[in-house]
């Protein structure tokens, strides 16, 4: 497929985007983050999906699986998911805790046709999405985004042309912010308002993202060694 079949695929989608709680946030038990890391071998490019589910109340983890496999759909930018959500799909698909909400160290609705890799894996997982992601993308290549204030929990709304896209979140105190955006069936209020809530002292991002991403490296590095036991598809 190329450029114009996957922005058709895109359009179609976008529609059906809800910035609302489809739940009652109250009744979010289980969180999942999401993440993916990549490598080369010879000329093939290869990922591997973790996702990390925990318990919103407790924290503590209740389950980690991973996906790797090459990666098909070469790099176009404001396509990231035709390249991710296979993978995605396959690590979700092997999780015995279905969780309430995934949290994807990305992107969602800041996206030029709002369909980040949050939103686009939210018509497939059947559940609320949001992304947070470490790093802003400026969507028009021209509209950046105001710092918030020093304390934590300042925000500020990315504008562009007169929509609300996502938000730079600071999470701590004088740390740099994230960049949190709704996926599907979430408001981007409680969005931002899980990102603080799932933050704790350890790092700027919270807890399900950061944990997926630390599983993504022991994982790629699993996958070099031959003796590795981890789950591929060839």
């Amino acid at each position: 497929m190329n450029e114009e079949q996957f922005e058709a695929i895109q359009n179609e989608l976008r529609d059906r985007i809800e910035l609302c709680d489809g739940f009652d946030p109250e009744k979010i038990k289980t969180v999942a983050g999401v993440d993916l890391s990549y490598w080369t071998e010879g000329e093939e490019e290869h990922a591997v999906c973790c996702i990390v589910v925990i318990d919103r109340q407790s924290r503590s983890v209740l389950e980690k699986q991973h996906f790797a496999g090459r990666i098909e759909v070469p790099y176009m930018p404001g396509f990231l998911a035709f390249r991710e959500l296979p993978l995605v799909l396959k690590t979700a698909g092997m999780l015995e805790h279905k969780p309430d909400l995934y949290v994807f160290d990305g992107n969602g609705y800041l996206h030029p046709r709002h369909m980040g890799i949050a939103t686009h894996a939210s018509f497939y997982l059947d559940r609320p999405t949001m992304g947070i992601a470490k790093t802003y993308f400026r969507v028009d290549k021209k509209t950046d985004y105001t710092e918030p204030a020093e304390e934590a929990g300042s925000f500020t709304d990315i504008v562009i042309g007169d929509e609300v896209y996502g938000r730079a979140l600071r999470t701590h105190k004088g740390v740099k912010p994230v960049f949190v955006s709704a996926g599907n069936h979430i408001s981007l209020d409680t969005a931002c308002r899980l990102a603080l809530e799932l933050t704790d002292k350890e790092s700027h991002i919270p807890i399900p993202t950061r944990l997926a991403d630390l599983e993504t490296h022991i994982q790629r590095e699993a996958l070099r060694s031959p003796e590795s036991g981890a789950v591929t598809e060839e």
